[in-house]
């Protein structure tokens, strides 16, 4: 049995692990790499051999760094299954769908306007080509055991993270491989906590956060100080934010603030239509979240949901304070960047990161201090008040990684960490090793690794 890592090492995004025994090919995650130039042209390159004639993929959440590859490895020909929890099936649909009409619109948008390098520009893939992979989607409950090939069976359990997250466990011959996915916090207010594994032979982990812990101070504490200096300058406050999970929990938190007369009775809007079709998905799948009923209509019931593209023209010219919630959480494209052409010369406004910001993105450039960013070929000065809320995070921290794989009461016999920012990965790598002493390695892109038969 073997291991080749297509995506996931040196970077947090792109997730792509192969699983090979015999003639049987099977895919965990299939990710788009996002960030650096030199990341986002692998997503360009044509599809290996070995990933030519995978015969199944294996989902471990929606997030599109694990997803959104799947309609480029559709359109070049994979026809067989994707599984996945059905939250993740549901999240999913949502999200490619979105990316398929967001990179459509940038190529028409580049074409129109004249900026692109490429004549024409074109998208990575369509709408058309989002809809046959969806076709492939089998739902899989959580604990349930699968059959997805010969001799190889699946099954998922709770991550956290976002809606539908799960571990990923395969058990091949005997022998368990188990992909951590993201794994959640804890004590998350709105997600469950990972349920722990217990043992495996082989374990790839996430490392997103493996070099830091996040901030002790409450992250609704630190979003109501920035929200009220905001308003002391009588400002906007703009929150580029992952349509999926971190606008959730962003409303949640606003709702709280204002119950509590933390922040004023301002409006907030949630300028995504992703985000806005999302969070329907807390009312249908409940279980999976600590929310209740009554707490899901009140974070929805304080939120101003922007539907049309005029709507969202609209925001840019508010003279009043508010709290305007936009996707993509990287500012990587979507209705914020128009937002930051509009708010961000003026020093007034504020621009609230909540969450990771990967190398080569307009938000790491910003959150670093760039004094302007590129936006739909112009130069756009960066003169708002910009702040960084690490501990809004959805991902476990390093503590809590540490945590949850002191859970396993037999140590895996070789454990790949994956799915990390090079420091990250190496230095969560070396808190195993000396803490757990356990056999760790952080692998290299494209590299194959052999997972022998237990003696």
């Amino acid at each position: 049995m073997q291991l080749t890592f297509f995506g996931g090492t040196g970077t947090v995004t792109g997730s792509k692990f192969l699983l090979t025994r015999d003639s049987t090919r099977v895919l965990i995650d299939c990710g788009l790499f996002q960030g650096y130039k030199q990341l986002r042209l692998r997503n360009w390159e044509p599809l290996p051999a070995a990933l030519r004639a995978v015969d199944a993929v294996v989902l471990t959440h929606a997030h599109l760094d694990h997803s959104g590859y799947l309609p480029v490895l559709a359109r070049e020909g994979f026809s067989g299954p994707v599984y996945a929890t059905p939250a993740t099936c549901a999240l999913a649909e949502i999200l490619l769908l979105d990316s398929a009409r967001l990179q459509e619109e940038q190529a028409e948008h580049a074409n129109r306007h004249g900026y692109s390098k490429h004549s024409p520009a074109r998208p990575l893939y369509t709408e058309q080509d989002a809809k046959r992979a969806l076709q492939l989607f089998v739902p899989v409950a959580l604990h349930h055991r699968t059959q997805i090939a010969p001799g190889i069976e699946l099954l998922l359990r709770t991550a956290g993270h976002i809606l539908g997250a799960a571990t990923v466990q395969l058990t091949v011959d005997g022998q368990t491989l188990v992909s951590s996915g993201d794994l959640g916090r804890p004590h998350d207010p709105v997600m469950r906590a990972p349920e722990l594994i217990g043992a495996a032979d082989a374990l790839l982990v996430e490392s997103t956060y493996g070099d830091r812990s996040h901030p002790a101070q409450a992250p609704e504490r630190y979003l109501a100080d920035v929200i009220n200096q905001t308003l002391l300058r009588h400002g906007i406050t703009l929150v580029p934010s992952f349509a999926i999970g971190r606008a959730q929990l962003l409303m949640y938190y606003l709702y709280t603030l204002k119950r509590d007369g933390l922040i004023p009775d301002i409006p907030v809007y949630l300028n995504s239509p992703m985000a806005m079709d999302a969070t329907a998905l807390y009312q249908q799948f409940r279980r999976e979240h600590r929310l209740t009923a009554l707490e899901c209509a009140q974070m929805c019931k304080g939120t101003q949901i922007i539907r049309t593209v005029d709507e969202s023209r609209h925001l840019d010219q508010l003279r009043e304070p508010a709290v305007i919630i936009a996707a993509s959480g990287m500012a990587t494209g979507g209705r914020v960047l128009h937002h930051l052409k509009a708010l961000a010369p003026n020093p007034h406004n504020s621009i609230l990161f909540s969450g990771f910001q990967a190398g080569g993105t307009r938000g790491a450039d910003i959150v670093a201090g760039a004094r302007s960013v590129r936006l739909h070929g112009e130069d756009v000065p960066i003169r708002a008040q910009v702040f960084a809320m690490d501990n809004l995070s959805a991902h476990a921290d390093a503590d809590e990684i540490m945590e949850w794989l002191r859970g396993f009461t037999r140590p895996p016999r070789q454990t790949y960490v994956i799915h990390g920012e090079p420091h990250a990965a190496d230095t969560l790598r070396r808190r195993i090793s000396l803490e757990l002493g356990w056999q760790v390695c952080v692998p290299e892109h494209l590299e194959t690794v052999a997972i022998d038969p237990v003696r």
